[in-house]
């Protein structure tokens, strides 16, 4: 088990996995923070990955700055490649470790970080961080998935597989998979008080999107660090990664297909 505070980033940046988060803007995957925005904030998007959220953000703040913010200097010259092509000003880029955060105190108006709690070994910590650079008045915005919430139709039995790969791999990096019904306990436990909890999802169901998240998800089983550790890990070999894959593309190829993923969101007023 990694100690408390280390980032086993369980997917990765490969290809299958950049597919799914280049396709996440701010309408898609961050609406609930969106009528926060004013012209002049200063925000912080922790685990910015290729930076389509982040760019979106700064557009919103164009007379504020939006620093983004990740583990490596690969996926960052992503995100400013993203937003250099938008001809954005007010965003840069910087690595770091949210357990531990390079800014002084009351850095920022909004911290916001999408699908991160969930792969750290200290969400509590990470969330009393991201409120000791959050000026006071402003506000901490987190999202994430819920995968034991996320449904399907129709059954095929090889994704039930799936999910429960999934869960071992993830929680044996250090996560927690299941992190949207955890948000706000975590934040309470990290003195955080004035909470706003919703949840929003995401849902494939046109041909278009079956094809698509059926698609990655099959790639992202067979080649990938979720993929890499599955098998490094011994909770399977190749042969059962290349039937979860097959199970993926069979679910996308049925005109029934349905996927929905289950966000939880927590706005906490700092």
């Amino acid at each position: 088990m990694p100690e408390p505070s280390a980032v086993v980033y369980t997917h990765g940046h490969h290809e299958s996995v950049l597919r799914s988060h280049t396709w996440r803007t701010a309408a898609n995957s961050a609406a609930y923070l969106l009528p926060e925005l004013t012209p002049r904030l200063e925000v912080l998007d922790i685990g910015c990955g290729p930076g389509t959220i982040t760019a979106d953000l700064a557009a919103l703040v164009p007379e504020g700055r939006v620093v983004g913010l990740d583990t490596t200097e690969e996926i960052l010259d992503r995100a400013r490649a993203t937003a250099g092509a938008r001809g954005l000003e007010n965003a840069r880029f910087t690595v770091g470790d949210v357990h531990a955060l390079d800014f002084p105190d009351d850095s920022f108006d909004v911290v916001h970080a999408h699908q991160v709690l969930q792969h750290l070994g200290d969400p509590v910590g990470a969330l009393r961080e991201m409120r000791r650079v959050c000026r006071p008045g402003g506000v901490i915005a987190v999202r994430d998935a819920d995968y034991a919430a996320m449904t399907w139709y129709p059954r095929v039995p090889g994704l039930d597989e799936w999910l429960d790969l999934y869960h071992r791999v993830a929680r044996k990096s250090g996560g927690e998979p299941d992190a949207g019904r955890h948000l706000l306990s975590w934040a309470r436990a990290a003195g955080l008080t004035d909470i706003t909890a919703t949840a929003s999802a995401w849902c494939y169901a046109s041909p278009e999107e079956r094809a698509w998240w059926s698609g990655l998800w099959a790639d992202r089983t067979v080649a990938s660090s979720y993929a890499d550790l599955a098998v490094s890990g011994s909770f399977t070999d190749e042969a059962g990664l290349h039937r979860i894959a097959g199970a993926w593309r069979a679910w996308g190829g049925s005109p029934d297909a349905w996927f929905a993923v289950l966000n939880a969101e927590l706005l906490c007023r700092v």
